[in-house]
């Protein structure tokens, strides 16, 4: 059986020139179970067509998207101690580390970039659920950090895309302390009169919920992201009750107060343009429209009311 598995099936194959269908070629929808072809859910921002149902996106990915014709300059993240606790569970940590980072591309769970929506130049921070559950480490703390220090340098709103997990265990205690080292950087570009602009995604938990990701001017969340601190199933097994239908989801927070508004990832990037025009009191009118005002009235034309004097 296995010289016909392992030899003549490959035989037979290669000479009828058929090639194996990927995996991942179509992607079914979690909500209706739906296929779609995953060259057209990429190209719809990795939201299901037929529901709206949006999936994870890869930080990279939201970037190429939310700036103009895709375009946008990336901060190299600040180095730190990769294992401050020489932590090792079923794996060591540092292994946990090099997997994710194969994974993803990344350095860490936060990607900094700068780039343009609508020609206003922004600062935006990413967290990408995909390196270790977007958990906040020291390396993401410091990425952080430094996002925001540079966008008050450089006079920048900031954008931040919250996905999250919560704390990283592995580094424990130091993990924790990020916490009110971001904080502080938040009130720091406040107090400069920079606009913050918080986008909750799927799933946004933990300790970042309970600091920098509802430390924001406006707060936006993308339809169904799961929002809290603890998970629904913790306040059940400790309160003991039911909690309500969608309890949690960014609509019900919406409902709630906890959100201002539920925005599909299609529409992001306009809503945020027209917010932080109203936040930087950009001017609406838009160039096409001074020009065309310009060249009806033409320079030389003289100011009304004034007549050149009658001839005797």
């Amino acid at each position: 059986m296995n010289w016909i598995t392992n030899y003549v099936r490959p035989k037979i194959n290669s000479m009828l020139g058929r090639r194996e269908m990927p995996e991942n070629l179509w992607i079914k929808c979690p909500e209706t179970g739906a296929m779609v072809f995953h060259k057209d859910l990429e190209e719809n921002q990795w939201v299901i067509p037929s529901s709206g149902y949006h999936m994870k996106i890869a930080a990279k990915d939201r970037l190429k998207f939310f700036f103009d014709d895709g375009q946008y300059e990336t901060l190299e993240n600040t180095k730190v101690v990769l294992d401050p606790l020489k932590f090792r569970d079923e794996r060591r940590y540092t292994d946990r580390l090099r997997d994710a980072k194969a994974k993803t591309g990344l350095d860490d769970a936060i990607l900094n970039a700068i780039g343009r929506i609508e020609g206003m130049e922004i600062l935006a921070t990413v967290q990408d659920f995909a390196f270790m559950g977007g958990s906040l480490g020291m390396a993401a703390g410091e990425a952080i950090i430094k996002g925001f220090e540079t966008a008050i340098e450089r006079r920048l709103p900031v954008v931040l895309f919250a996905a999250s997990g919560g704390a990283r265990m592995q580094e424990g205690i130091l993990s924790l302390m990020q916490l009110p080292r971001t904080i502080v950087a938040v009130d720091r570009l406040k107090e400069a009169g920079l606009p913050y602009i918080v986008v909750l995604t799927n799933p946004t938990t933990g300790g970042v919920t309970a600091s920098y990701a509802m430390l924001g001017d406006v707060h936006i969340a993308e339809p169904g992201a799961l929002i809290g601190f603890a998970g629904p199933r913790v306040i059940e097994q400790t309160i003991r009750e039911k909690l309500p239908e969608g309890f949690q989801r960014a609509e019900y927070l919406k409902e709630h107060g906890m959100v201002d508004m539920v925005v599909s990832r299609l529409e992001l990037k306009a809503t945020i343009a027209r917010l932080l025009k109203i936040l930087m009191k950009v001017p609406e009118t838009a160039p096409e429209q001074e020009e065309a005002f310009s060249e009806e009235i033409p320079a030389s034309a003289e100011p009304a009311g004034i007549a050149e004097p009658a001839q005797a």
